[in-house]
């Protein structure tokens, strides 16, 4: 007998773009009127100037092409801020956009955690170290401050540090800003300088993960501990 199949073929291109329209569609009402707006407008234009300056087939090519490109970029655009304000608010957002912030960034999600679920992510690069909080900002400081102290023992003191914290309030950033905030910090190290911390980290964590800890169900009447969980 011939052996099923179970591994499931990954969604083709056509489908990807299908199920990411019916996404944004569910947030952005409009998004459909928009892009055929937008592409109707931009062939129509480039089709008026071919048949003024008399070369309507030419331009006309030219303005599906550009079409085209300007409906999927106005549709790439509005699917990403669909995306993001289905997941502002949520747990681990802010993890979700730095697994995603491009090459030469390491990320750790939820070094620290505490009992409320406020939550602080790693992340590592040419800028240094970047703590990035979720949650309510003064409980939030608390965990930075002890998470500072905490890799200041390992990688010294002369590695900067930044603190940002995910939300919509006063001195916060906006979690679709999240990426271009890191971007945009400014490289202060080189690339072997980054693996070294990156290594010093790693080995604090991997440390950290082998604690002996008691297997099998946890006892009946054990309290947490106070403070932050570190991971």
């Amino acid at each position: 007998m011939a052996r099923k199949e179970t591994t499931e073929n990954p969604p083709g291109r056509l489908k990807q773009i299908a199920l990411t329209y019916k996404m944004t569609r569910r947030v952005d009402k409009k998004v459909g009127f928009v892009i055929a707006g937008v592409g109707i407008v931009t062939f129509g234009v480039l089709l008026a100037i071919g048949f003024w300056v008399g070369h309507p087939v030419y331009l006309g090519i030219l303005g599906f092409l550009l079409a085209f490109l300007a409906m999927a970029i106005v549709f790439g655009r509005r699917a990403e801020r669909a995306a993001f304000s289905q997941m502002e608010g949520q747990p681990g957002a802010a993890a979700a956009v730095l697994e995603n912030i491009g090459r030469g960034w390491t990320v750790t999600p939820a070094v620290a955690v505490n009992r409320q679920q406020d939550v602080v992510h790693r992340a590592v690069g040419k800028a240094g170290i970047v703590l990035v909080g979720e949650g309510n900002p003064n409980r939030l400081r608390g965990l930075m401050v002890a998470e500072k102290k905490r890799m200041a023992r390992i990688v010294g003191g002369d590695t900067p540090v930044h603190e940002v914290l995910v939300g919509n309030g006063e001195g916060q950033t906006e979690l679709k800003k999240l990426r271009t905030k890191l971007l945009k910090l400014p490289r202060v190290l080189q690339g072997p300088r980054v693996t070294e911390i990156n290594d010093r980290l790693r080995a604090m964590g991997d440390l950290m993960s082998n604690l002996p800890l008691p297997k099998g169900p946890m006892p009946r009447g054990l309290r947490m501990p106070k403070g932050p969980t570190r991971r």
